[in-house]
């Protein structure tokens, strides 16, 4: 026995003398532990936006024959994106081959195991980087839901939701951050996406909402049923948005802290200018108005968290509030559009702020990996910026047209008139949210 300790001893200490040997142990990514648990946290976090804090933000919105309707649909887009992500999402968005998108290579997960991917993060599990991925890809279509509120069938949402999350999502989401992808080689940055989610969808949530037309009674005003409700969505989504920002450094890192920092700086900066405006314009503060700016800010936010500082951060959140204030209070009613919870006017106007902002905002000296921007001496970084704005919003413009038009020649995407009269609780899952009506 003792020998064969001495043998294991002396091969150990041999194998670590030969450099080929040590070279090859080196070369191998190691998981970092503190890294790891970070982003399981994150990824966590993230899935607490869309269940339950966009379930609770929107349902709060909606009346309350319609209530439920929302919490499932943001339930639905949990099961099933996290099925579509693990079989064939990942891969197309993430996996190793060139060109529209990242191909089949990784289908069912063949192939990424639990040691790190180091293209994408080199001290987590690559399983990690995937499943934290997919809580970004569930909560996307799920930002749709806000635009045609009170009015989609379920099976068609279904169906929109599958087609939309393949065929626009993920071939956004390899060209900004997939190997090899086109924007990425270009320069883009989308710390967390800006680009890939938010503009994503505020562009599908202004084409549905115009295709699928108004709500019935909109002549008299449609009031929140659950401001309360609305209001606890929104400090989840704030706080999941730390993980949704911060997570996105990938490490827990100085990157990690200062995305964390700013994105609670520039939620901040946000609410309370919107709270000002409406103060300025009807002589009072509401709840929603604070709880719709700080979520503005969170938005604008996201592209830029780990590339600016405190005070871009503070300007990026008062910015993001004036331009939603105003698209939403002016623009739209003019336009006369139903973006039912402004899904548009929040997260497509904030989204494409946000990434313009990155692009005068971004500095060096807060992210070595990243690029100076237009006020740090880089006016090339905000050409590529808004060059990625627009390619975002004609391919997810055009490619949401297609799919709605597809899924609506097949099933039919909104619900009867009697239905919509009744409510969607009751004709679509035959459930009340209240006992008391």
């Amino acid at each position: 026995m003792k020998l064969l300790v001495r043998l294991s001893l002396l091969s150990t200490a041999l194998i670590s003398a030969c450099p080929l040997f040590a070279q090859t142990a080196e070369a191998l990514p190691a998981v970092n532990s503190g890294d790891t648990a970070w982003v399981l946290i994150s990824t966590a976090l993230v899935m607490l936006m869309t269940l339950p804090g966009l379930a609770l933000f929107y349902g709060g919105l909606v009346r309350k024959k319609n209530v439920l309707s929302i919490l499932m649909q943001c339930a639905i887009m949990l099961c099933v994106i996290s099925l579509q992500w693990v079989l064939f999402g990942y891969s197309l968005s993430f996996g190793p081959e060139k060109g529209f998108w990242g191909g089949l290579e990784w289908f069912a997960l063949k192939g990424v195991g639990l040691e790190p991917y180091p293209a994408y993060a080199a001290t987590i599990p690559h399983q990690l980087f995937m499943i934290f991925q997919a809580m970004f890809a569930v909560i996307t279509p799920a930002l749709i839901i806000g635009a045609f509120a009170e009015r989609m069938k379920f099976s068609a949402f279904l169906l929109f939701g599958v087609l939309w999350s393949t065929f626009v999502y993920a071939p956004i989401a390899h060209w900004v951050w997939g190997i090899d992808g086109w924007l990425r080689n270009l320069g883009a940055l989308d710390f967390a996406g800006g680009t890939v989610v938010h503009i994503n969808a505020g562009i599908a949530a202004i084409v549905t909402a115009i295709v699928i037309g108004k709500r019935k009674g909109l002549d008299s005003p449609i009031r929140p049923h659950n401001l309360p409700f609305t209001v606890m969505g929104a400090g989840l989504l704030w706080f999941g948005w730390f993980g949704f920002n911060a997570g996105s450094a990938l490490a827990a890192n100085g990157i990690a802290v200062n995305a964390f920092v700013v994105t609670n700086t520039a939620a901040a900066a946000a609410g309370l200018t919107w709270a000002l405006l409406e103060w300025l314009r009807n002589g009072k503060s509401t709840t929603l108005g604070v709880a719709t700016g700080a979520v503005a800010g969170l938005v604008a936010i996201t592209p830029a968290a780990g590339f600016v500082s405190i005070i871009p951060a503070m300007i990026i959140g008062m910015g993001v509030s004036i331009l939603c204030f105003v698209m939403v209070d002016f623009v739209k009613p003019k336009l006369g559009y139903d973006d039912s919870l402004d899904a548009f006017g929040v997260h497509g106007i904030g989204g494409i702020w946000g990434a313009l902002a990155t692009g005068l905002f971004a500095s060096k000296a807060v992210n070595s990996a990243g690029a100076d921007g237009l006020f740090f001496g880089n006016p090339g970084l905000f050409l590529i910026q808004l060059k990625t704005v627009l390619v975002t919003i004609g391919y997810s413009f055009i490619m949401t047209l297609i799919i709605y038009k597809l899924v609506d020649m097949l099933i039919g995407v909104r619900a009867k008139d009697k239905e919509e009269a009744i409510g969607l609780d009751l004709t679509e899952h035959n459930e009340g949210a209240y006992t008391v009506l």
